[in-house]
This record gives C-alpha cells, sequence and structure tokens, in this order.
C-alpha cells in the first residue's frame, strides 16, 4: 500500500534522509533533484513530479500524487483538453518491481489509463505495456 502523504512535507522529511550539497561539478538534473527534494511535496508541478519519478526518487510519497493527477486530469483530457504526457511516461515506466509494491495504485492507474485517447504514440505504447502487466484484482 502506499504511504499517506502529508503535502506539506519534503521527501526529505517524509524519508528522514538530508541528502549532502551536491558536488560542485554536478549536472544541472543532479542539482534539480536535490533541490526538488527540500520543497513540499505538494507544491511541486506535474514536470518536477515526473522528474523526480525517472529518476525513482520518493517513489512511495511521490506515485500516489501522480496518479491522483493523472486521475483527476483525465476527463479534461477525454473532452479534448491537456494532459501531461510527461507524468504519465514517468509513472508508467516505473519497473514492475515498483508496482509490484502498491498493486491497488497500480489498478487505479491501469483504470485511468484506460480512459484515455489520443496519446502521443511513445506514451501509448509505454502505456499499453504497463496495462498488460497489472494484474487484475483478485
Amino acid at each position: 500500500m502506499s504511504q499517506p502523504v502529508d503535502p506539506t512535507q519534503s521527501l526529505e522529511r517524509l524519508e528522514g534522509q538530508r541528502w549532502p550539497e551536491p558536488p560542485e561539478d554536478a549536472t544541472s538534473l543532479v542539482r534539480a533533484v536535490h533541490e526538488l527534494r527540500r520543497r513540499p511535496v505538494g507544491d511541486l508541478r506535474p514536470d518536477e513530479l515526473a522528474r523526480l519519478i525517472t529518476q525513482d526518487v520518493g517513489l512511495p510519497w511521490l506515485l500516489p500524487l501522480a496518479v491522483r493527477i493523472l486521475r483527476d486530469t483525465a476527463p479534461s483530457q477525454i473532452a479534448g483538453g491537456w494532459y501531461d504526457d510527461d507524468l504519465l511516461y514517468a509513472v508508467v515506466t516505473r519497473k514492475t518491481q515498483v508496482w509490484e509494491q502498491f498493486p491497488g495504485l497500480a489498478r487505479e492507474l491501469k483504470a485511468t489509463v484506460e480512459t484515455l485517447v489520443d496519446l502521443s504514440r511513445y506514451v501509448r505504447e509505454e502505456a499499453a505495456a504497463f496495462c498488460a502487466a497489472v494484474p487484475e484484482s483478485s
């Protein structure tokens, strides 16, 4: 089961682990991930969630937030509105072993993904692979 998420807390607080400052020659990605870990998770934008999730950072706390965003925005996508392909891609491309830790969340995401239409090809293929890998509820 996923962890309850207090949106006012940072990943550092939720994990109980403060990372040291990145080295001076760190890439912009490394610097960004370090900075994002210090911000309240409820303040993270979808693109920032996607950045952390693709790096497998804070998944027990961030996946539930991401799935909620995707679920809540799915109706507007179906109606021809905007949808965050980057966040969807980040979430559906996590390894099967990650989703095995969160079966209920995986089923919720699968139900959301199955409602989506007109996804770009690269996201559609990854979303289909994700859905195929999620077992039906027992």
